[in-house]
């Protein structure tokens, strides 16, 4: 609020008397008016009332306004200063004026005029004289908890002043008249000075940083901090990533630190001091190599570079470090001075944190669909001639012949006589008739597949065979495999088969001996993670499917499909590793030259065998980080209550020939945690405990 601003519609004025009062006044050259002031007795009603005819304002009287004024100005005042010293002889009686946002003014008592609708003022119009204005000032340098109390006394709490602080934003509100205010406001810009408390940092070339503070705090301590002032008082603090003191505060105080300090960063004379380190998650064996070759890197970095700003250089056996490992404990025993020693310590701080863990989860599907066609005719006369074929699922017609032919003969029974040589009598033994032989003909046709039709007439015979095959497969794994960042993790489904890889003899072939290895046959899955910047996930991966094809007549056949590749994915996205589709067909005809082409007829004098085959294998892997116990055990959780639906199903559906036989189911999850007790649980328990 300006106070100029309330008197913009002044023009010229018109002398106002009363009985207790006299105002005289004067014209000037510019239209100005001035006003004489003189009031001796006058009601303080009637002394507002003048005030606000001149002044052509609107003034509200509280009921509890009373008095009189007696007031004489020997000088002529403006407007504007004759509404100031309208407001001073209010402050004196105890009163305020409050201006409205209408321009309407109320006239209260000064100690409730700062619970009223006071204006907010700031730096551009901070109000003058006794107008009451409210201010917020931010103290930047100190703090207002402190200063608050101080700017109270300068102000008249009881009536129209007002301060308050508030600590979350350091700053200080003041209510009261502009005058005392604005005063108040230079106090606070005259004391919101920071000090010379510039920061000075020591880096240590010896001692412990740490150890350092310890040293200077104690002797602060000991020197009664009590009796010194806090500006007086320096700061320390350690950094022990550099291994400096960082001191704060006045310089003279800041001077006699940083003098003690370099006076105790003196090289010590023994040869160092050891230190156990109790690892969290790394193993000691492993970081013993890491840390000897860190302590010697800078054990040579430290030598060269005194030898290089000309200072004398220190022995090897000086500066010696040495590491060992206690795998009972997981802890490593490092004996070397302490600059070392800290260098040493920092990188094992960074070594030793908790490694994330992949979850690789892979599905493998193969589907194989095979379907085969044989169809032949073949002739045989008995005389000799005829078709015979041997391709395919065909069972030829020779070796059925022969089998029948055998089958069909009937061996007549045999008489022999022999005379015995002691008694001289004659002996006959006879030979009983011989059933038919059916092994040839059922050798030659366990061969056979599908539907066979044999007809013969006289010297001829037929055979007709028809077969049709199909196969189908779908072979489904989902192998699952949890490892460590960057630790390589195998998975096997299968069986080892037995392989010949040699064999040998003896002298006269007798005795012989195998060599024999046992080689894997099954799924497998190796796998090496690393996590990489932004939750990706680059894959090291080996997929093998494999199984047993067959005997061949050396040894036996495996059929093997294998991937291995590095792919880089997203956390918890699937990538498909690879596909392979193949397709065989492959068609056989068995004919008799001429009378194997002609059309339609020439079925009769050959045989056809036609396969397919088809194959489709697809690899999926999907990669998932994690980082702490509780997704693991989530993931753990999920698994565990898949396994236990499929129980609950099978036992729901029981074994068909034992119904009631219950069958084993795994019980519920239950990984609650559970919290220790707090201190006065403890305390009650122990007590309860004692009572009983």
């Amino acid at each position: 609020m300006q106070s100029g601003s309330l008197f913009a519609r002044f023009g010229r004025k018109v002398a106002v008397f009363g009985l207790a009062a006299a105002l005289s006044f004067s014209v000037h050259s510019n239209d100005e008016v001035l006003f004489s002031p003189n009031f001796r007795g006058t009601d303080i009603n009637e002394f507002i009332n003048i005030v606000g005819m001149n002044l052509e304002r609107t003034i509200i009287v509280e009921p509890q306004v009373r008095g009189r004024v007696n007031v004489r100005s020997h000088e002529m005042l403006s407007a504007e200063q004759y509404y100031q010293f309208f407001l001073n002889v209010l402050e004196v009686y105890g009163f305020a004026v409050v201006e409205m946002e209408s321009g309407i003014l109320k006239v209260v008592r000064a100690k409730d005029a700062k619970t009223s609708n006071i204006p907010v003022v700031g730096d551009d119009n901070p109000g003058v004289g006794d107008e009451m204005v409210t201010r917020v000032v931010q103290v930047r340098n100190v703090s207002v908890r402190e200063l608050a109390p101080l700017l109270r006394q300068f102000s008249n709490q009881a009536g129209s002043g007002h301060v308050v602080n508030y600590d979350p934003s350091n700053v200080i509100m003041m209510t009261g008249p502009a005058a005392v205010v604005n005063r108040l406001v230079e106090i606070i810009q005259r004391v919101d000075r920071a000090g010379d408390q510039e920061v000075e940092i020591i880096r240590l070339n010896y001692g412990s940083a740490t150890e350092m503070v310890r040293v200077l705090e104690s002797i602060y301590r000991s020197q009664g901090r009590g009796e010194q002032p806090d500006f007086l008082i320096p700061r320390i603090v350690a950094d022990d990533r550099t291994n400096s003191v960082v001191v704060s505060g006045e310089p003279q105080a800041r001077q006699r630190v940083v003098d003690l300090v370099r006076r105790l960063d003196a090289e010590l004379e023994t040869s160092g001091n050891t230190r156990v380190f109790y690892l969290k998650y790394a193993k000691a064996e492993e970081l013993v190599p890491v840390l000897k070759s860190v302590g010697e890197s800078i054990v040579s970095e430290a030598s060269g570079s005194q030898q290089q700003q000309g200072q004398p250089r220190r022995s090897p056996q000086g500066r010696g470090v040495s590491i060992e490992s206690h795998a009972d404990s997981n802890a490593l025993i490092i004996t070397a001075q302490p600059d070392l020693l800290r260098s040493l310590e920092e990188v094992i701080r960074q070594l030793d944190i908790r490694r994330a863990q992949v979850l690789v989860e892979a599905i493998i599907v193969e589907v194989f669909d095979g379907s085969g066609t044989d169809l032949g005719v073949q002739w045989i006369n008995e005389h000799g001639g005829g078709t015979n074929f041997r391709s395919g699922n065909v069972v030829p017609i020779v070796d059925v012949a022969a089998g029948a032919a055998v089958a069909s003969q009937i061996t007549r029974g045999t008489t022999t006589r022999t005379r015995d040589p002691n008694t001289g009598e004659i002996i006959e033994t006879q030979t009983p008739d011989s059933n038919r032989d059916y092994s040839v003909l059922a050798q030659s046709l366990q061969g056979l597949n599908g539907a066979m039709l044999g007809i013969y007439q006289g010297n001829w015979a037929a055979l007709l065979q028809a077969v049709r095959t199909s196969t189908s497969s779908n072979i489904l794994a989902t192998p699952h495999i949890t490892t460590m960042d960057n630790q390589e993790a195998f998975f096997l489904v299968g069986q080892e088969v037995p392989v010949i890889t040699g064999s040998t003899v003896g002298s006269n072939n007798t005795n012989p001996f195998q060599q024999v290895n046992r080689q894997e046959v099954g799924i497998k899955l190796k796998v090496t993670p690393q996590i990489n910047e932004g939750d990706a996930v680059q894959l090291m991966i080996e997929q093998e499917v494999s199984s047993i094809g067959g005997a061949t007549a050396v040894d036996i056949t495996i059929n093997k499909r294998e991937i291995r590749t590095s792919v880089m994915a997203d956390d918890g996205a699937v990538v498909v590793l690879g596909g392979l589709i193949d397709e065989d067909v492959q068609e056989s005809v068995s004919k008799v030259p001429l009378l194997g082409d002609i059309p339609v007829l020439g079925h009769l004098f050959k045989s056809t065998s036609v396969s397919k085959r088809k194959r489709n294998l697809m690899v999926f892997i999907r990669a998932s980080i994690v980082r702490d116990g509780a997704t693991m055990s989530d993931i753990s959780q999920r698994k565990y209550n898949y396994i236990r639906a499929e129980q609950l199903i099978r036992d729901e559906r029981g074994i068909p020939l034992m119904p009631r036989t219950p069958q084993t189911v795994l019980p519920d999850w239950d990984d609650s945690l559970i919290l220790p007790p707090s201190f006065n649980e403890y305390l009650q328990q122990q007590q309860k405990g004692k009572r009983d």
